[in-house]
């Protein structure tokens, strides 16, 4: 594998993986009533967004690494990939730059359309853009082999996209509630370590359905 690959896919996995802890550990404080407005938003959406271009990144590299026998599936990856990007990159940047300014400012009523709130417009692309993630890493998953650490990588992925559907369900359920949200709890654990798994696969030279170390 390119080393320029393995060190893109390596540092942008462990940047991912970092933010994703970050914003899972946040979004705990939140909920523990340990974080309050508008810094416990400002940080989530702050690690949500840093999360996107790493990713993207590693997702990239995943896609330049993988052997073109598998690459219809890194490609399919990498496009599932760049919509997450896209839907959430809108949602978070409107929220920080325009929705909690504006908030905080006392002019909320002039931007009420653009706050995420439940079964709003941004709530819907955050939704997209989660399954899309989701969707990702289940196309992702017969790029890897059944062994090593490329097996662990593989289950990480299919994991994370096995969580999709309760992802699906929280967002789109009639009624939102924080207990609802109990029930994405899993993202917090399948996320981080699949793009930490993915990371030191990378760190480890393997490529994609082999099991040598350049």
């Amino acid at each position: 594998m390119d080393q320029t690959v393995n060190k893109i896919g390596f540092w942008a996995g462990i940047i991912a993986f970092g933010s994703s802890v970050a914003f899972v550990l946040v979004q705990t404080l939140q909920l523990l009533r340990l974080l309050s407005y508008p810094y416990d938003e400002i940080l989530i959406y702050g690690f949500s967004l840093a999360i996107v271009i790493p990713f993207l990144f590693e997702m990239l590299a995943l896609y330049h690494a993988t052997p073109i026998a598998k690459k219809i599936w890194s490609h399919a990856a990498l496009i599932f990939t760049v919509i997450y990007v896209v839907f959430v990159t809108a949602n978070y940047v409107v929220q920080l730059a325009t929705v909690i300014p504006m908030t905080l400012e006392g002019a909320e009523d002039e931007i009420k359309i653009l706050s995420q709130t439940p079964h709003s417009m941004f709530w819907n692309y955050d939704a997209i853009g989660y399954i899309c993630m989701g969707l990702a890493t289940l196309f992702a998953v017969p790029v890897f082999g059944k062994t090593g650490i490329q097996k662990w990588v593989r289950i990480s992925f299919l994991a994370h996209a096995l969580v999709t559907p309760l992802i699906a369900f929280v967002y789109f359920y009639p009624t939102f509630s924080e207990k609802l949200l109990l029930l994405v709890l899993p993202w917090g654990i399948t996320a981080p370590l699949a793009m930490l798994l993915l990371a030191i696969m990378f760190k480890k030279g393997i490529s994609p359905n082999t099991e040598f170390t350049r």
